[in-house]
This record gives structure tokens, sequence and C-alpha cells, in this order.
């Protein structure tokens, strides 16, 4: 019988005070900020905030069936830790919702509201963040465009400020959006789909895509690779995941539906090459700059760029960047490329706490006020 890890479950974090800390948007979404607090904790000065991608949340940073980031810093003397479920989280409706967000709602709205709320409990203490996929470029068009400042490190996995995709994926973010809305009369995708009624649109649309999937049986895994990047799977390697992660409850708890409007946005990112904004028009977002990456030198906050060597969503996304962000500012950001790594399995893999991680933590330690344990 197969292990069942209960959704949403905090089993992850053991040792720990847990506490939920709402906030709200000036657009008027409620979100969620989770804080993961150990007593005695050698860098008492330092707060860590993690951010997760679209159609994750704050789950991928607490899975039980491995060594997870937050344990990690935890055991590694970073006692205060927070998690943020932005309006992109699986934790909320919002992704299947007829809504036409953008990523400039999120860099206008989320971020620095999320960050009013931590500095509100934190006070003056150092803030470093780890951001992952588009919370990672969300975070990086909020941080650019000087609406957040005040960070004292962050660590980019996948992308950050220079979308780029293989050619296969392009086609989609091309055609998919309006296929699938006008073709399905769905605004978003799901890996659930699998579980939807016999012959409905949903489900036979699972079955579909999973033809040409025949790397595995797990039709979650299928969807996750057709909603995003082009492999056989897209999103990480197989052999990184534990068991318990690659069944398909598990797989669609952790990476659940997808609101389309988002992938107009990143198409027109790609196509520039760069974070631009979705509407130079739209008066809502008029002090955010329409290229994200006009005001770099102004940024002094250093960033460790990671990727996975197999990373088949944004393949070389944060070399290009972190060779763009060091000609404007020579040593001080930093780049990791992860041998047998893709996209998300470099925070989720059941060796990211051998393969990963450490570099996370030495990036971290070297911009705080504490030392390495076991350095």
């Amino acid at each position: 019988m197969k292990h069942r890890i209960p959704r949403f479950t905090l089993e992850g974090v053991r040792e720990a005070e847990v506490t939920v800390h709402p906030f709200s948007t000036e657009d008027e979404l409620g979100l969620t900020l989770t804080r993961f607090r150990r007593a005695d904790s050698p860098a008492p000065d330092d707060v860590v905030l993690l951010v997760h991608g679209l159609t994750s949340s704050s789950d991928m940073f607490i899975m039980p069936e491995h060594e997870n980031l937050v344990a990690f810093l935890h055991d590694n003397g970073f006692g205060d830790v927070w998690a943020l479920d932005f309006r992109m989280s699986n934790r909320f409706t919002y992704n299947v919702e007829t809504r036409r967000h953008t990523l400039d709602d999120i860099a206008h709205f989320d971020h620095p509201a999320a960050l009013r709320e931590l500095r509100r409990h934190v006070g003056a203490r150092r803030i470093h963040v780890v951001a992952h996929c588009l919370g990672s470029l969300s975070f990086h068009m909020s941080l650019f465009s000087g609406a957040l400042d005040g960070i004292a490190s962050l660590v980019a996995n996948s992308v950050a400020l220079t979308p780029r995709v293989h050619p296969w994926a392009r086609v989609k973010l091309t055609l998919g959006p309006a296929l699938l809305e006008y073709g399905t009369g769905l605004p978003y995708l799901d890996p659930r789909f699998r579980d939807a009624p016999p012959l409905t649109r949903r489900r036979l649309m699972a079955w579909a895509v999973s033809r040409f999937h025949p790397e595995c049986r797990e039709a979650a895994c299928h969807m996750q690779s057709f909603m995003w990047g082009s492999g056989k799977p897209a999103m990480y390697r197989h052999r990184n995941l534990r068991p318990q992660t690659h069944l398909h409850e598990r797989l669609a708890d952790l990476n659940g539906a997808c609101a389309l409007h988002y992938y107009r946005h990143v198409r027109k990112m790609v196509a520039a090459g760069r974070a631009v904004k979705f509407d130079p028009l739209d008066p809502r977002h008029a002090a955010l700059p329409d290229d994200y990456l006009a005001g770099a030198a102004r940024v002094d906050t250093p960033i460790l760029f990671l990727t996975g060597d197999h990373n088949d969503v944004f393949t070389d996304s944060n070399v290009v960047c972190h060779r763009l962000l060091s000609e404007a500012a020579p040593g001080r950001h930093e780049l990791r490329v992860l041998p047998g790594y893709g996209h998300i399995d470099p925070l989720i893999g059941q060796n990211a706490h051998v393969d990963v991680f450490p570099h996370v933590l030495h990036f971290l330690k070297r911009h705080s006020g504490g030392t390495v344990i076991g350095a």
C-alpha cells in the first residue's frame, strides 16, 4: 500500500514554533506568511524568507519525505525561517479563477506587502531570500524596480530576470493560452485532470498528454511536463525524487493548477530576452519600469544563481542573468550549475540537502553575521 503524505502537512518541520501570519495586498487579495522558528539560533540577527514558484506553494520547502530546506536551515544556524504563499500558491483558489493576473501584479503588490508584514515582526534584522521559478522572477522584478530594498542576499533557483526556454516551450507559450482557453473553456491547467469524470475535456486532455510521455506511469507528472518546459519529464530528473514524492497525489499536491494568463507574460519576456512589463499602459503599474533590468547597476543585493544542468523549463536563464548582472556589478554575484539536476529538484530532490543546500547555506552565511556550522 502506498504511503500517503497528508496535504499541507507540517510534519516536515519538527522542534519549531509554527505561526501563520495573514496579510492583504493593495489589490485586495489575502496572502500568508508562515514562520518556522527554533529557539536559541546561532544567527539571531538573520531571517530567511522562502518564495515558491507558479503552481507550487510553501509546502515545497517543508516536505517530510526527505531533509527539507527549512529543517536544513534550522539545523545549520538559521533558526528564523519564513515561507511566503503569494497569489501563485496552490493553497489559494486564485489560480483556478477567471483572473488576468500578471507578474507585474506580484512584483507590485505581493512581495512589497509580504516584506512589510515580515518587517513588522522582525524589525531591522537582516533578511535573506531564497526564491524559485516565477517566484524568483517576480521577486527580482520587485527588487530591481525599487519596490523593495534592504535585502541582505538573494538565492535564485532556475530563473531570474532573463527567462529563456526550449523552442517547443516557446510554441506552447505562444499558442497554448488561446487554444486552451477557447478550446477547453478553462482558464487553467491542473495535474489532477486525470481524475476528472470520464469523457470530460479535462480527462481526455490528460489522456492525450500521457500518450506522449511513456517515461513513467504518473499522469500528474505528464501534465506538469505539458504545463511547463520541454522534456520527458521537464520539471525534474526522476532519479532525484523519492518514490513517495513521485506519486500521483503527491505531485499534484506539490505542484497544482496553473492560471494560463501568466504564460502570456512569460512569452513576452522570452521574446524580449529580459523581464519587461506586460502592459506599459496599465496605470496601476505606472511606478514600475518597462524594462526591469534598466536599473540593474543600482541594486546592491548579492545574488546566488542556481540552475540544474538539465533545466528543461528555463534552460540557461540563470547563466545568462549572472553574466549580465556581473557586467553591471563585477564580483558581486555568484553562479552554481548543479550537475544532474533540473528545474525544481534542486529544492525538492531527495539528496538536495547534500548536493544543493550547502551552496545556499554558505552563501547566506557569507552575507550574515553568523558562522557556518560544521564548516
